[in-house]
């Protein structure tokens, strides 16, 4: 039997692809590819303990709020704090405050489009405890 080694890409819908491709590479780095407008992460690149997680959610789920759409980004960052700044000084919304878990600090805000995207910077080289 075949089996899955992991997530391949996110891929989603955006009103005007190129503004916010830009605004993702201003405000977080994002390299962006010409070919394709997207950006791509390489494994050697994330901190030890990194790894993407595949997790449907109930229905009526209310942690994706405020966005309504139906799916959130989770991205791995290197300094949450220097990252919530840019991203308000870029007009990004914060809408919670940031948290800190045994796996990791994690803060949420919605892009310009209104996508949720949650932000995760590991500590404990991700474990799960």
């Amino acid at each position: 039997m075949g089996k899955a080694l992991g997530i391949g890409g996110v891929f989603f819908k955006a009103k005007d692809r190129d503004k916010l491709g830009s605004w993702y590479k201003d405000t977080l780095g994002f390299e962006l590819e010409p070919t394709y407008g997207g950006s791509s992460f390489k494994h050697e690149q994330a901190p030890a303990g990194a790894c993407t997680v595949w997790g449907p959610f109930k229905e009526d789920t209310d942690y994706f709020e405020p966005s309504t759409k139906g799916f959130m980004f989770n991205l791995i960052v290197d300094d949450l704090e220097a990252c919530l700044e840019q991203v308000k000084a870029n007009g990004g919304e914060i809408v919670a405050e940031p948290c800190e878990e045994s796996y990791g600090k994690f803060a949420w805000f919605l892009d310009p489009e209104g996508n949720k995207v949650e932000l995760w910077q590991i500590l404990n080289e991700g474990k799960f405890e």
